[in-house]
């Protein structure tokens, strides 16, 4: 069948800088690469949980059958909705069937034109995309730098502040590809100053950080300063979908303008069971003597004196979240060094450009709850090796 000649140009690229990405299946080995920080996607306990809770409700129905907007919008939704925004301590939870398609629904509908977005310029892919497809100005600042960020807001909000258009300032609390954090207070005080609206994707913070895990912004105390947070449940608690966090008036917005939202099927029964499951979980385990959430507070910090012990500081980017990356500029060397866990029984993976910029690949070592102080030693020790060779 014929192909496109510009698409085979795309490909024969990848393949000859050797950054072809490829499907490939679940592993056996010991896990330093998934999401998954609190194991609850193997949680048998979520899984019987969720399975008993549509059984006790009748829910026997693999598909939500529509959009929300149409046949989709069962009432578990309201349900789970209500728990998430109680839980997040929001006036209202809006659920999408993806961070991606959270993302893409509040970028492409809530800025409008003449608005301008301000954004890290290491904000997610997916945020990317939808101030693409905005027809709001974008301007990106330096990474975690609220030295700039400064004079550009500061700039702009004098331009807008005698018209009706609006700033939205955007970041992350934790960073997919880094694992380090911004200074979320400083700039929720600068942006409150300007007046301007402010946005943080919490997708790597939920389950981590916060009493029960409900995320770094509330850590801080500052959610009355933020005009929308976008959580998901496929990382830390181990599930599928996403939600936007905010007042009903922006739910009700996003319910009529969000296309990510409007034009798709909804979240299956089951879907939302697990989701209610994973929360209740989270309120669980904290009551225990020692949660999954501190497990893994034991992990990071494990994790961060092992790297001293072994003076690998100067090889990786300081952070304080699950996510640890080792860099390792190049293609060849990272994917060298990560064959050379994977044959060590270790699951870690190579980030490549152009998911990171040219010269900044690295190797990301996701932390878990259930790994083991003998094999963060042992995957360290096995990288200091094979770094030197």
């Amino acid at each position: 069948m014929k192909f496109p000649n510009k698409l085979k140009y795309k490909i024969h690229s990848r393949v000859e800088n050797k950054a072809l990405r490829t499907l490939g299946l679940q592993s056996n080995l010991i896990d330093f690469s998934s999401n998954d920080y609190l194991g609850f996607a193997k949680s048998e306990t979520i899984f019987d949980g969720a399975h008993q809770f549509l059984v006790d409700e009748n829910l026997k129905i693999n598909g939500a059958t529509g959009s929300r907007l149409l046949s989709g919008d069962h009432w578990l939704y309201d349900v789970v909705e209500k728990e998430i925004a109680e839980f997040h301590q929001s006036e209202a939870a809006l659920i999408f069937n993806s961070g991606y398609d959270a993302n893409l629904g509040f970028f492409s509908s809530v800025p409008q034109r003449g608005d301008v977005i301000i954004y890290d310029e290491f904000i997610h892919a997916s945020i990317r995309d939808g101030i693409q497809l905005s027809n709001a100005k974008a301007y990106k600042f330096k990474h975690n730098d609220v030295d700039d960020l400064k004079p550009l807001l500061k700039r702009h909000s004098e331009l807008v502040s005698e018209s009706d258009n609006e700033i939205y300032v955007v970041t992350e609390s934790v960073f997919s590809m880094d694992g380090d954090m911004p200074d979320l207070v400083t700039m929720s005080q600068i942006i409150k100053y300007h007046n301007a609206f402010f946005v943080v994707d919490e997708a790597h913070a939920i389950g981590v950080f916060g009493e029960k895990g409900c995320g770094e912004v509330q850590r801080l105390g500052i959610e009355n300063l933020v005009f929308a947070r976008i959580i998901t449940f496929g990382k830390g608690l181990g599930c599928h979908g996403a939600a936007i966090l905010g007042s009903q008036e922006l739910k009700q917005y996003l319910v009529n303008f969000a296309r990510s939202f409007v034009y798709t099927t909804g979240l299956a029964p089951h879907a939302l069971a697990t989701i209610k499951m994973a929360y209740n979980e989270l309120v669980i385990l904290n009551k225990s003597e020692e949660s999954q959430q501190q497990k893994l507070q034991e992990n990071i910090s494990f994790f961060k004196s092992e790297i001293r012990r072994l003076q690998l500081q100067k090889v990786f980017i300081e952070s304080n979240s699950a996510i640890h990356c080792c860099l390792v500029p190049g293609i060849i060397k990272p994917k060298k060094i990560a064959n050379q866990l994977h044959h060590k029984g270790y699951d870690v993976r190579a980030i490549l450009s152009p998911t990171v910029s040219v010269g900044e690949e690295r190797l990301r070592f996701c932390l878990h709850a259930y790994n083991s102080k003998k094999e963060i030693t042992e995957v360290l020790e096995n990288l200091r090796v094979f770094m030197n060779n």
